[in-house]
């Protein structure tokens, strides 16, 4: 049992977010975050959260890289055998999450995921390191596997056959792009009083900023 587990806190304390502080387009406004995060140096500043759900309603989560962001969405690549890949392939519905905690910032996203291209995905796929490469033909993700030694002597084997040659795009790995129609920026404040302002996206394909409660 961990003892004061309700104490722990601290204060934020890296200054505020204003209104005229934010680009109108989110997409314009996360890049320009990420950049900062870089620059700053925060580990893994590509790490989200993503959440899909089953077909019983069941919200399920995991960590994966962000691999591209543009104007048309956010990108990130998968074993489409994956319990992700089955479950986007039910509900397209997904969302992101970024937590810069060193920056006292946070970005949410929600939006539909829909399959790259295999052009797009083989692209990325070859740009990969070859151990990388290797690893997806290894892993068959999401299934159970009793003892890590057997992980280990899939991806030997599969090091063994691909020994001579390139490494080809597995069929059963690709990609989606996160598409979305509402983003968050939260940024940590003073005494519990965090600066919030949501972007929906409107029926004429235009952004509309709110700011939040904390």
């Amino acid at each position: 049992m961990i003892d004061n587990l309700a104490q722990i806190r601290r204060e934020y304390t890296r200054g505020g977010l204003h209104r005229e502080d934010l680009d109108a387009n989110p997409l314009v406004q996360f890049e320009a975050w990420l950049k900062e995060v870089i620059d700053a140096g925060v580990p893994d500043p590509t790490a989200m959260t993503i959440a899909t759900v089953d077909q019983q309603g069941q919200p399920s989560q995991r960590i994966v890289l962000l691999k591209d962001v543009s104007a048309k969405g956010f990108v990130f690549y998968t074993n489409l055998e994956s319990r992700k890949a089955r479950e986007l392939a039910i509900n397209n519905r997904i969302s992101l999450h970024f937590p810069w905690h060193l920056l006292e910032r946070q970005v949410k996203v929600c939006g539909t995921a829909e399959p790259l291209s295999k052009a797009e995905v083989a692209r990325y796929f070859l740009s990969r390191p070859r151990e990388s490469q290797l690893a997806a033909w290894a892993s068959a993700q999401s299934r159970p596997i009793s003892t890590r030694q057997m992980l280990i002597s899939k991806f030997n084997e599969v090091k063994q056959k691909f020994a001579d040659g390139e490494i080809g795009l597995p069929a059963f790995w690709g990609g989606f792009r996160v598409i979305p129609h509402e983003i968050e920026f939260w940024q940590g404040g003073e005494h519990r009083l965090h600066d919030r302002f949501c972007y929906r996206l409107g029926s004429q394909e235009q952004w509309h900023i709110e700011r939040l409660m904390p």
